[in-house]
């Protein structure tokens, strides 16, 4: 990964928001240098796609988005109620994911829950962790709780 393009998306990754826009771009266009740079170049970050392992590090993220990307090519991941929780220095961010997929009999939609968490790092604005479940259509409507406290 080249210094300029790190130094792109740096100036780019102005806000955890940013970083998703870049990282969501990436899936859909297969472009596994523009994706890593989303991520913190850090020995502890996680990736865990649905139903698959944990795969930690930077190194075995890149080798298992290369694997996605060759058996495939571009995923078509449109985020969606995206929830957000967000600090000074991480954010965590809640996304029902739609995934277009092609089978061997046409193309499906499946639906993702996913989680990203973004830490602010001196590089800027980075994803440190993306945890993605099997989902449903209906978890769009979610179950959420009145407000407990009055402004």
């Amino acid at each position: 990964m080249s210094t300029k393009t790190r130094q792109k998306v740096a100036t780019l990754g102005g806000t955890p928001d940013d970083v998703e826009v870049a990282f969501y771009e990436a899936l859909r266009t297969a472009d596994i240098d523009k994706l890593m740079t989303c991520w913190a170049d850090e020995d502890d970050i996680v990736c865990i796609h649905p139903a698959g392992p944990r795969v930690v590090g930077l190194a075995a993220i890149r080798t298992a988005f290369e694997g996605i990307f060759s058996s495939g090519g571009a995923l078509r991941v449109e985020p969606q109620a995206v929830r957000r929780v967000d600090s000074l220095a991480s954010a965590v961010h809640s996304v029902l994911e739609r995934v277009e997929l092609m089978t061997p009999e046409g193309l499906i939609h499946a639906h993702v829950l996913a989680t990203n968490v973004y830490h602010k790092t001196p590089q800027g604005w980075r994803l440190v962790l993306h945890h993605a479940s099997p989902g449903r259509a209906d978890d769009a409507h979610e179950q959420v709780a009145a407000p407990q406290v009055l402004h």
